[in-house]
């Protein structure tokens, strides 16, 4: 675990993660645990909630975990109220939850789109929703989890297009509508990281295509757990007091990247060489 910042940045602060307990989500977690904030998970999976509770406890600080769905506005609205009840208010919260499969859209059911937006979509505005009433005021930090799909279509992706899409401007509303009591409300858009959920278990790239994934990268590496981390950091504290209704793109350039990006631009004949200098 690497940090960029100063140690115990969130000394008494509380952060509820949904999805926080594997990933990127549980990478969040640690790093606002390692911080000095105390810090409440919440998944659907009964273990993994006990294990991800017990590795951010072992970094100092309390920890505590939820077994709820975010689909299940009632449960997550309760969940909410018991961290408020348990640790006199909610200072940061982040929507992780995500849920993703590839199908072209004749091979998907409508069940099946609408599940990703349940999840994706519907979960963030249940989790940020149910906060509401619990974050501190003025002062709270709310992020969601995006991804470039939100802006950038893709093959196979329609569903979670359609829901990303939908989480950047659920983000910039709440932004407007709750900015005045001073909840700021921001995403993180993540590029291809190593060790997250979906590039594990829904993308499983070949060997070959993470190399032109690689190679399609301005900045010509994968990220890791931890760049979303100090991203998710950053926007919890103070440093980033004046930011709301902003999409950070921590994603290694994916949205930059031309078609081109995929040839290696020195060696390619098309670029015109400068003479050489005498």
């Amino acid at each position: 675990m690497s940090s960029v910042f100063s140690s115990n940045i969130l000394a008494g602060k509380v952060a509820y993660v949904a999805g926080g307990t594997r990933g990127m989500n549980l990478a969040i977690a640690k790093r606002y645990a390692s911080q000095g904030a105390s810090v409440v998970v919440m998944s659907r999976d009964p273990q993994r909630v006990s294990d991800a509770t017990k590795e951010i406890a072992e970094l100092g600080g309390e920890a505590r975990g939820f077994v709820a769905d975010v689909r299940d506005y009632d449960r997550v609205a309760e969940t909410m109220q018991e961290t408020a009840e348990a640790f006199g208010g909610i200072d940061i919260v982040v929507a992780g939850q995500a849920g993703n499969f590839y199908a072209p859209a004749t091979g998907m059911s409508s069940k099946g789109f609408r599940t990703i937006i349940d999840i994706d979509l519907i979960g963030t505005f249940n989790v940020f929703r149910a906060c509401h009433e619990f974050v501190n005021k003025p002062g709270a930090s709310l992020i969601a989890i995006s991804a470039p799909e939100a802006v950038k279509p893709l093959h196979f992706q329609s569903h979670v297009c359609a829901a990303k899409a939908g989480v950047n401007m659920l983000c910039k509303c709440l932004a407007l509508e709750w900015g005045p009591q001073g909840i700021r409300v921001n995403a993180i858009s993540p590029g291809p990281i190593e060790g997250s959920w979906g590039m594990d278990n829904v993308a499983s790239p070949t060997q070959e295509i993470r190399d032109k994934i690689t190679r399609a990268l301005p900045l010509r590496r994968w990220g890791t757990v931890d760049d979303i981390a100090n991203t998710a950091l950053f926007l919890a504290s103070d440093a980033a007091a004046y930011i709301t209704g902003t999409i950070v793109d921590t994603d290694g350039g994916v949205l930059v990247a031309s078609p081109e990006s995929d040839a290696d631009a020195i060696g390619d004949p098309r670029i015109k060489r400068q003479p050489k200098k005498s």
